[in-house]
C-alpha cells in the first residue's frame, strides 16, 4: 500500500491551481456529507437498538483506510466523517422528499463544484485515474486545511518537493498542460 505522502502527492498532483484547491474546501464537503445522507437512512440490521446502516459501513471502511495510512491524519477524519455522518442521519431522519433534496442537491452541487475547480486546474479530477482519490480527496482536503494551519508542515512540505506548489494557473498554462 501506498505511504500517505505518496497517495497525497498522486492526488495534490491533479490539484496545484489554488482556485482548484479552494473548490475543493467545498465541494467534497458537500459530496462527503450528501453520501452520509443518502446511505443513513436504509437500515441493514439493528444491533442492541441500534441501526447498521450503509453510511456507518461506508464511513468504518473509510476510516480503516485513513488509519493505515496515519494515525494523525486518521484522527482528524475520524472528526470530519464523524461530523457528516451525524448531519447525515439528522438528514435522512426528515421526510423523504426533504431526505432526498438534500442528499441529490449537495451531491448535485458538490460536483458541480468540483468539476469548476478542474476548469481553472485544466486538469481532470484525480478518480479518473485511480479510484482511490475518492477516498484520498477528503484526506486531502483536511490535509490543507492543516498546512493553512501550520500543522504537518514536513508532509506538505514533502508534497510540494513531489509534484511542487500550488500557484493561480494562467490560462496560458492550462492550454500548455493539455496539449
Amino acid at each position: 500500500m501506498k505511504t500517505l505522502t505518496d497517495q497525497l502527492s498522486q492526488y495534490a498532483a491533479y490539484h496545484r491551481d489554488r482556485r482548484n484547491v479552494a473548490t475543493h474546501f467545498v465541494g467534497i464537503p458537500m459530496i462527503v456529507l450528501a453520501i452520509a445522507t443518502l446511505t443513513a437512512r436504509p437500515t441493514l440490521a439493528a444491533v442492541s437498538g441500534f441501526a447498521l446502516t450503509p453510511a456507518l459501513l461506508v464511513t468504518l471502511g473509510a476510516l480503516a483506510f485513513y488509519f493505515m495510512l496515519d494515525l494523525r491524519y486518521g484522527l482528524a477524519m475520524t472528526v470530519f466523517n464523524g461530523l457528516a455522518l451525524w448531519a447525515g442521519m439528522r438528514f435522512a431522519a426528515q421526510s423523504t422528499s426533504t431526505w432526498l433534496t438534500l442528499g441529490i442537491g449537495l451531491f448535485v452541487v458538490g460536483w458541480i463544484i468540483q468539476f469548476v475547480g478542474h476548469a481553472f486546474e485544466g486538469k481532470k479530477p484525480a478518480f479518473l485515474d485511480d479510484l482511490r482519490g475518492l477516498l484520498v480527496g477528503p484526506l486531502f482536503v483536511v490535509a490543507e486545511w492543516g498546512f493553512l494551519l501550520g500543522l504537518r508542515d514536513d508532509v506538505r512540505k514533502t508534497i510540494e518537493d513531489n509534484v511542487g506548489p500550488t500557484l493561480v494557473r494562467t490560462a496560458a498554462d492550462r492550454a500548455a498542460l493539455s496539449r
